[in-house]
């Protein structure tokens, strides 16, 4: 099944309680931190475009790209609504094409769990590389194998509201890293709630591997954090972001 399709829908509704503000003042922080105050910055894996109208806010000359088409619809309808100028392109962020290079990228929501094999986040990593200015910078998150394993894995999780509900259960298989979403949404339709079902993947992927990833694609790993911090991340840490910055094409 495809995913953030029936659930782009009420992908807001149910993400009200993430705090894009904040993750924004945090993303912005890193930016200036490492030299970016200004200029083009790329979003991949922007989904509703809630992060990337913030920063557009913020006086970065935002694009985002997507792979959801639903997903990307909705982010054009709150561009039309503030009248903000962005650029919103329909790609896989695995072989996506830009015009020219940008300053930074940017990539939050563990957008880059849901790449599935090494190889595919290497080349993500090299495509980043070769759009970045030089010495630009790429700040993304990931979901940790602690989260997985001991927080999300074997769980599930419902939430019952008057528009809509939901039922996400998470198998997660140790020996691949995966975990597995089953995602079931009741959506308000006039007096009678309809049921979509969407499937998801993630992968977990150790710190090490993304460090090493991140050199093999040609960039220089500069450092990682435990989420919201400055701090290096710990054994427990549930979201950890990454600065890489490129070193050459």
């Amino acid at each position: 099944m495809e995913a953030y399709t029936s659930f782009a829908k009420v992908y807001d509704m149910f993400m009200d309680n993430i705090p894009y503000t904040e993750w924004a003042e945090y993303v912005a922080g890193l930016l200036k931190e490492y030299g970016v105050e200004e200029g083009l910055v790329l979003d991949l894996g922007c989904g509703t475009g809630s992060l990337t109208q913030i920063l557009a806010d913020k006086g970065y000359d935002m694009i985002g790209i997507d792979n959801s088409e639903d997903m990307l619809g909705i982010a054009m309808e709150k561009r039309e609504e503030t009248g903000q100028d962005i650029l919103y392109l329909l790609q896989d962020m695995r072989e996506f094409e830009l015009y020219g290079t940008v300053k930074a990228v940017i990539s939050i929501c563990d957008s880059m769990n849901y790449i599935l094999e090494s190889d595919d986040l290497k080349e993500v990593f090299r495509l980043v590389n070769n759009y970045l200015d030089p010495g630009g910078v790429f700040i993304f998150d990931l979901n940790t194998v602690y989260k997985y394993s001991k927080i999300l894995g074997d769980s599930t999780i419902a939430e019952n509201r008057e528009e809509s509900s939901f039922i996400w259960e998470n198998y997660y298989y140790e020996d691949e890293c995966i975990n597995e979403y089953n995602l079931s949404l009741f959506i308000r339709e006039g007096e009678l709630y309809r049921k979509y079902e969407e499937m998801h993947y993630q992968r977990a992927y150790e710190l090490e591997e993304i460090r090493r990833l991140i050199e093999e694609a040609g960039m220089e790993f500069i450092t990682a954090y435990d989420a919201f911090t400055r701090n290096a991340p710990r054994p427990d840490s549930e979201r950890i972001y990454v600065v890489a910055r490129e070193k050459g094409k």
